[in-house]
């Protein structure tokens, strides 16, 4: 992600590289030639960066997924000083699926049965994807369901009868596939389902860079790429 960060800001008019971090590298020497930081790092990174933006006045961008609850309760409260967009995904067709799934959700009721399958490559280290603990969040905050006591993940022997109060969340991993989300809303009868497919990680990078510039005019706060999108 930080190659399709780099190459598709150098395909943006608006936008200038300071400087690319990895690990060993200067962190605070990089921030003094850089507006803003995109992150998408490694979950035990995110902290330290979080600490560093805030003490140097950073606007910042993070994507960076698998967070522990204490890292995104540091994330919020910086925020009261700092400008964060932090996002679980930073495609527009995502970001679309989430209001989508959240309308969805509203309209068909209580009577559809709720699964989130995701797919993505063999390396990925995280399950589920950040993007689909987002979709069941969203499923939970419309049905009143608790993301922590409803969840399902996968199944597995004689596990009884599916409940109407549960959501299966159920990943796969194989090959080079980018990022593959599906919402499922199944009832007596019909079936709907709600799909993205990422083809490449360009539209992941180009939303970022987006969220980046969007950062500029906006005052200390904690926003997400609905805010960016004006979907709110």
């Amino acid at each position: 992600m930080g190659e399709a960060v780099a190459r598709c800001a150098a395909q943006d008019a608006e936008t200038t590289v300071g400087a690319g971090i990895d690990a060993g590298d200067d962190l605070i020497a990089s921030l003094g030639k850089c507006d803003a930081v995109v992150d998408f790092s490694h979950h035990s990174f995110t902290r330290e960066l979080v600490t560093a933006c805030r003490d140097a006045g950073k606007k910042l961008v993070i994507g960076t997924t698998g967070l522990s609850a204490d890292t995104e309760s540091f994330i919020r409260e910086t925020s009261k000083v700092l400008p964060i967009v932090f996002a679980p995904n930073y495609s527009v067709g995502v970001n679309t699926l989430f209001w989508l799934t959240r309308r969805a959700t509203e309209i068909l009721g209580t009577d559809f049965d709720l699964e989130v399958v995701e797919m993505h490559h063999n390396k990925k280290i995280d399950s589920p994807s950040g993007t689909a603990r987002r979709l069941a969040e969203i499923l939970c905050e419309v049905r009143g369901l608790s993301y922590e006591k409803d969840l399902r993940h996968g199944r597995f022997g004689n596990v009884g009868a599916r409940t109407g109060g549960e959501i299966g969340m159920h990943a796969v991993r194989g090959g080079s596939v980018v990022g593959d989300h599906t919402v499922i809303y199944a009832a007596e009868g019909e079936r709907v389902e709600l799909t993205h497919k990422a083809a490449s990680r360009d539209t992941f990078a180009m939303g970022a860079i987006r969220a980046a510039k969007w950062l500029r005019d906006q005052p200390a706060g904690l926003y997400d790429m609905q805010d960016v999108l004006g979907l709110k």
